[in-house]
């Protein structure tokens, strides 16, 4: 799951509750991972009461502070029998040079290959990436050196992930990354808003959840200039591939194709339909019986539905 930063946690917990669900209800046992954060015990405690008020059985803190703390038999063992793995937002570099690579790092991927849930918010969404953003300046125009990419846990491969998208105005940063590394496919995520990646069949499919959308950028087909640009000077990005998926959505992240949703029938027009289809068929049955002539019935039809004067 992977979450845009600043989540609903009062009002509307759609994507935590779903969190919670998926991640096995009353049995569900929950790490969450606390690193990225500068605040101290009280992040875990936020998640903790939220977590166990959705139904969790438990929630245990894994909080690595440095590269040798991410060795811990303890906070290993409390990853490997967690059916859901949480991660806090905060710096992103700071969580993926103390986590990627590590005892704790092989245990958040182990997790997720067994079928345990991983979900990560603003800084725990970007590491999910096989590429992550580390840090960088937002604006709409992609230039070149305006951010910096490190390795991420690689949950979605050739990927590069950045959250708060929209509202921090992060399009030009994403697209100069996909400028450089047209191999990747980059994927950006509002705020209160969950890209929900699962493998179907052996594709990853990802539903988007939340009131905000997913953007993705496929440069797998652009011309681009990044090679030869100067420094910060704005980068030539011609035949990107831009999708802009709002709730319900589904994207198949292998294929990079939108994947075609059933039409949804409003409830309203679904009741006019089928007042209409009965009428139809109590016309035909009068016709049929050499009951009335088609104009006789139309007309009394018509005098049925209009409303009697008081």
């Amino acid at each position: 799951m992977i979450i845009g930063g600043a989540e609903d946690k009062v009002r509307k917990p759609t994507i935590l509750k779903h969190f919670v669900a998926l991640s096995g209800g009353r049995d569900a046992r929950i790490a969450v991972i606390p690193t990225a954060s500068s605040l101290g015990r009280e992040v875990v405690d936020v998640y903790d009461a939220l977590f166990t008020k959705f139904g969790a059985a438990r929630v245990d803190a894994v909080r690595p502070e440095s590269r040798e703390q991410a060795h811990d038999p303890a906070l290993v063992k409390a990853l490997d029998e967690a059916t859901g793995v949480f991660m806090t937002g905060g710096n992103q570099l700071k969580l993926s040079s103390i986590v990627c690579g590590t005892p704790v790092g092989d245990a958040i991927v182990r997790a997720h290959e067994r079928g345990a849930v991983v979900a990560g918010t603003s800084a725990g969404a970007s590491i999910q990436s096989s590429h992550m953003v580390a840090f960088g300046v937002g604006g709409a125009t992609p230039k070149q050196r305006m951010t910096q990419v490190a390795a991420g846990l690689g949950l979605v491969d050739a990927a590069v992930i950045d959250q708060h998208f929209d509202q921090r105005n992060r399009y030009g940063r994403l697209l100069m990354i996909v400028a450089q590394s047209p191999q990747l496919l980059g994927i950006g995520v509002d705020e209160d808003t969950c890209g929900l990646v699962e493998d179907v069949d052996g594709d990853l499919l990802m539903r988007v959840l939340g009131k905000g959308a997913v953007t993705i950028f496929d440069g797998s087909r652009m011309v681009s200039n990044a090679h030869e640009a100067k420094r910060s000077s704005p980068l030539l990005a011609s035949g990107v591939v831009f999708h802009t998926l709002p709730e319900g959505a589904v994207f198949n992240l292998s294929t990079r194709t939108l994947v075609p949703q059933e039409p949804v029938v409003d409830a309203e027009d679904a009741d006019e339909l089928a007042e209409a289809s009965r009428d139809l068929r109590e016309l035909a049955r009068d016709i049929a019986a050499a009951d009335a002539t088609p104009a006789a019935v139309a007309r009394r039809l018509r005098k049925r539905r209009t409303p009697r004067s008081s």
